[in-house]
């Protein structure tokens, strides 16, 4: 039959999508090719082309996709591998829901769904999505059910603009609720609005008698000078401050400050506002409430031991900006530096991996060669200092992948005690003390204990091997003020503290000390990276480090981590699985032909069935071919349209699902969120050896 041999006007019929279903092989599907479709299937999808809505049709009991130039871009990262393919397999994560629409409508029935909440994998990230999505039955020639037309138009912007809306009443209420019990408890002096273009205030009574203007004198004509003139002269500077600020960003105004009354004494008042911006972002109107807070500022200055002076005050703030705006330098200097490291380490790993992978396979080949042998164990411990290397500098460049649990301090502690002293020797004493309430964190045990061990070794090193080292846990809260230019919030932590009595460090070398490879050690004594991997876990870990040092008085460490609430994991031990010799079926996907070659002989020497492909859609293609799998084994970061997330859901969805293990020498965050690895992923870091490997594929296999 004669199909889409001709545009008629019809934009649509000559899209990109009606080139793609000419193209497309369908004598490989239950349709048959095109020319031999029914003559109703050829005029709906016509139609649907024509359309300027994203539509898609569903083909057939398994629902062969066939859609629009509009849903193409609906799709994503999916499209436009969707084409053709049927239904439950193209979307794999709402599977359950698109077989109930396919059996629904193929029925006779229709569908309907206002702003249906999904969680689609369009470009191999998990996102929250809503749609309005309308469902109808598509008749053959004989007039039955044959197929699906679906309209899908995105809601997402609007339920998320809806529910922003709703919050701001929300908040309006709030506020409203607020000034009415001001009202009601006799607090409120008055309400105010200022005209910012004309400078002039509006006001009602009680807030005109606050500021003792005029009786006679035209509440809606309140000259801003005498307001400013009956603010004690000690506030006015920061009033003013407040009420810029608020004028230039849209932030809430809330000030305390003195009113002079006409009796001569000062008046304690709250005033709270915000600035109203027109359709062009300019600020125009300045509405506000005054408070009494006379009695509770009293209060607090009978509390109050000393008198505040002013200079000490704001020679106080001056040097706490500066100190914030010095360690925001550095901060940001750390930052570009990782950045640059991080970004290596996935071709260094993968470059590892192939050295370590091939000799190992050359140390089983030559068993009895002690030439051999002693070569090979020679060049492993090189590729596990370079590999040591690459780790370190991913957990400086907060890019390490973490597996972090909720940690009891002390259990943490006393586990370190015998470590300690054995990395440490027997001339180094340590002084151990935690808070009996020390507050749980939500951390990597490992990686933790790992920093405390690197600060431990400095610390010897700075003492020349003898003295008492510190090590302490205590709960702490911190303030805003503290928090400033920290990269924190305000909130309990818990603040882990390592001191020694060494040498110290002179200013310049402390402002440095976080740097990679930046070391005071001799050469071939330290690489210069323990502190910034310290660094980089503290911070990937939502926490701050802090180093102080006195020259010949010593230094000290302290890293603050944040109170975790949750409670403690089942510590129960798991039994360890029976290690057997391998049968199973294994899709090993990895891009680099040299990795993944050495990982094929590792896993066939070890008797596992092993299949490859270079890359997630040769994989996927196999995948949906048929090819029956027990495990995919696949690098994470690969070049093409499918990702290993999407191989990882795919195989979620199967019955039984299909293991999966992941392997890889940097993240990027495709399989973590903030390289942190929820509980059910499997991930085999480069590079890594015959032994961690083997048992790995059996943990994953066997679970």
């Amino acid at each position: 039959m004669q199909f889409l041999s001709d545009s008629h006007g019809c934009a649509g019929w000559t899209g990109e999508m009606a080139g793609r279903i000419r193209a497309f092989d369908w004598s490989q599907t239950e349709l048959g090719t095109i020319d031999d479709w029914p003559r109703s299937l050829g005029s709906t999808v016509q139609l649907m082309l024509a359309s300027p809505l994203p539509m898609v049709m569903l083909w057939g009991r398994v629902g062969y996709m066939i859609y629009n130039d509009a849903y193409s871009v609906f799709a994503g990262g999916r499209h436009p591998y969707l084409l053709g393919s049927p239904v439950e397999l193209g979307w794999p994560e709402v599977a359950e829901f698109n077989r109930h629409v396919v059996d629904t409508c193929l029925a006779g029935g229709t569908l309907s769904y206002r702003n249906k909440e999904l969680v689609l994998l369009r470009d191999g990230v998990p996102e929250d999505v809503w749609m309005d999505l309308y469902y109808s039955p598509v008749a053959d020639d004989e007039g039955r059910p044959a197929g699906v037309m679906a309209m899908v138009v995105e809601t997402t912007a609007h339920v998320i603009s809806e529910r922003r809306r709703q919050e701001a009443e929300n908040a309006y209420r709030a506020d409203n609720e607020r000034v009415r019990l001001a009202l009601n408890a006799g607090a409120l002096l008055g309400s105010f609005v200022w005209d910012i273009e004309a400078n002039v205030l509006s006001g009602d009574e009680r807030f005109a008698r606050t500021f003792s203007y005029p009786a006679n004198r035209d509440l809606a004509d309140l000259p801003t000078a005498i307001a400013e003139s009956r603010i004690h002269p000690d506030d006015f500077a920061w009033v003013q401050e407040q009420v810029n600020q608020s004028v230039t960003t849209g932030a809430p105004y809330n000030a305390e400050y003195r009113v002079l009354r006409p009796d001569g004494t000062y008046l304690w008042v709250l005033a709270s506002g915000c600035c109203e911006f027109n359709e062009q972002g300019k600020p125009f109107r300045f509405p506000g409430v005054l408070i009494d807070i006379h009695e509770r500022k009293i209060a607090e200055e009978s509390l109050l031991k000393f008198t505040r002076n002013l200079e000490q005050r704001v020679a106080a703030e001056v040097d706490a900006r500066l100190a914030a705006e010095e360690q925001l330098r550095q901060a940001q200097k750390l930052e570009a530096i990782g950045g640059l490291t991080g970004g290596v380490a996935h071709d260094f790993n993968n470059l590892l991996q192939v050295i370590a992978g091939n000799l190992h396979l050359l140390a089983r080949h030559e068993p009895d060669n002690a030439n051999v042998q002693r070569r090979v164990s020679a060049s492993i411990a090189a590729v596990e200092r370079g590999a040591k290397l690459s780790s370190q500098l991913l957990a400086f460049a907060r890019r390490q992948p973490l597996s972090p649990d909720v940690c009891e301090p002390r259990q943490i502690f006393d586990g370190l005690g015998e470590l300690l002293q054995r990395a440490l020797g027997e001339t180094i004493q340590i002084d151990v003390a935690v808070a009996d309430d020390a507050w749980r964190i939500h951390v990597d045990r490992n990686q933790l204990e790992n920093a405390i061990l690197n600060l431990a070794i400095n610390a010897r090193d700075a003492m020349k091997g003898e003295g008492t080292i510190g090590l302490s846990a205590e709960n702490i809260v911190l303030d805003q003020r503290f928090c400033v230019g920290k990269d924190i919030v305000a909130g309990q932590y818990l603040r882990v503290t390592v001191t020694d009595a060494g040498a110290g460090m002179a200013p310049e070398v402390l402002a440095q000390a976080f740097e990679p490879f930046f070391t005071t050690k001799a050469d071939g004594h330290g690489t210069g990276l323990g502190l910034s991997m310290v660094f980089g876990f503290v911070k990937q870990s939502g926490g701050h480090i802090e180093m102080s040092s006195v020259v010949g008085e010593g230094s000290r460490v302290q890293l603050y981590f944040p109170r975790s609430l949750r409670p403690l994991a089942n510590e129960t031990p798991l039994p360890q699985p029976q290690q057997r010799r391998g049968h199973e079926t294994i899709l090993v996907v990895e891009d680099n032909e040299a990795v993944r070659v050495s990982a094929v002989e590792l896993l066939r020497e070890e008797g596992y069935q092993v299949l490859t492909a270079s890359n997630g859609d040769t994989a996927m293609q196999m995948l949906l071919e048929g090819v029956a799998v027990d495990m995919i084994f696949t690098d994470v970061v690969m070049p093409g349209l499918i990702k290993s997330s999407d191989l990882a859901a795919w195989a979620k969805v199967q019955n039984p699902p299909v293991a999966v293990l992941f392997t890889s020498g940097h993240t990027r965050d495709i399989i973590s969120r903030n390289h942190q690895l929820s509980p059910d992923t499997h991930l085999l870091s480069k590079p890594y050896g015959p032994q961690a490997l083997t048992e790995m594929v059996r943990t994953v296999l066997n679970g």
